[in-house]
């Protein structure tokens, strides 16, 4: 059990520095606002994962299928990414979320819904891009079988 920070939050205007220069504002962590940001969608034959990340890559909130208590085949669905969205949708007001470039990953079927249902939230979606790994050769294939 580490010891709890405390930010005290202090009127940058009514502070002066004893060089007569204001004073940084000081940062409420995670909470700030945030203006622009990323949204990684991770669709597979088994769960839709999607993460919300600044544009310095640090992790605000993220979300899955099964943590929303769907299960098995149920997890892979256009409406579970649709719920995933809808639950990170208020954590992307409380943070003041408004412009996001999406990032898909994957061939699940939750990927159309996810990013239908990023703008049905009202984010202004900058740039969609897949980035599913695509194999160039992939692997040796097996020797014939002797007979």
């Amino acid at each position: 059990m580490g010891k709890k920070r405390i930010i005290q939050k202090e009127d940058a205007a009514a502070e002066k520095s004893s060089d007569g220069k204001d004073k940084a504002p000081v940062s409420t962590g995670r909470r700030g606002a945030v203006g622009q940001g990323r949204v990684y969608i991770q669709a597979s034959y088994n769960n839709t994962l999607i993460s919300l990340t600044d544009d310095s890559g640090n992790l605000i909130a993220q979300s899955s299928a099964g943590a929303l208590g769907f299960k098995g085949p149920k997890k892979a669905t256009p409406y579970a990414a649709n719920r995933v969205i809808e639950t990170l949708g208020e954590k992307m007001r409380k943070v003041g979320l408004k412009d996001v470039a999406v990032l898909v990953r994957g061939i699940g079927s939750g990927r159309e819904a996810a990013v239908r249902a990023l703008v049905g939230q009202g984010l202004n979606i900058t740039s969609i891009k897949d980035i599913t790994p695509i194999p160039h050769n992939g692997p040796k294939p097996p020797k014939p079988r002797r007979t």
